[in-house]
């Protein structure tokens, strides 16, 4: 078991990313690069750190200064809630307009006006209910 955004806890979601082709070669596709970080809302800084290239999760841990494209951050009962029961397209835009999950850094808006980011996207939030997460 591993807590949330630790480095165990990240590179076990860069093992479930780097499995699921709807994720890692539908990014690769459209040469999906990226340095995406997350956390909580109430935090100055990010607390895992996850890098991409050309789809495929490259590097992840505890974040350490990168400078994110995506910073997504959200109160933590919220991101429990979405790692054990996952979060689906209309949950996503909802958790969104309510301001539940914020984007520090990215468009969210962009992104989701994208079916080939937008698909990948939100099934990487699904991939989080496979890790088994300590609270």
């Amino acid at each position: 078991m591993s807590e949330l955004f630790t480095a165990d806890w990240m590179n076990a979601l860069k093992d479930e990313w780097n499995n699921e082709p709807g994720v890692k070669d539908k990014l690769a596709e459209i040469g999906f690069n990226s340095v995406i970080t997350c956390g909580y809302k109430n935090e100055e800084d990010p607390r895992g750190v996850f890098i991409v290239e050309n789809g495929e999760c490259i590097s992840a841990g505890d974040w350490d200064g990168e400078t994110p494209d995506w910073d997504m951050r959200a109160a933590p009962n919220d991101w429990r809630k979405w790692v054990t029961k996952g979060i689906g397209m209309a949950g996503m835009g909802m958790a969104y307009a309510s301001g539940k999950l914020k984007f520090k850094t990215g468009d969210y808006g962009a992104m989701m006006k994208n079916p080939k980011m937008a698909g990948p996207f939100v099934k990487s939030f699904g991939l989080m209910k496979n890790i088994d997460t300590t609270w």
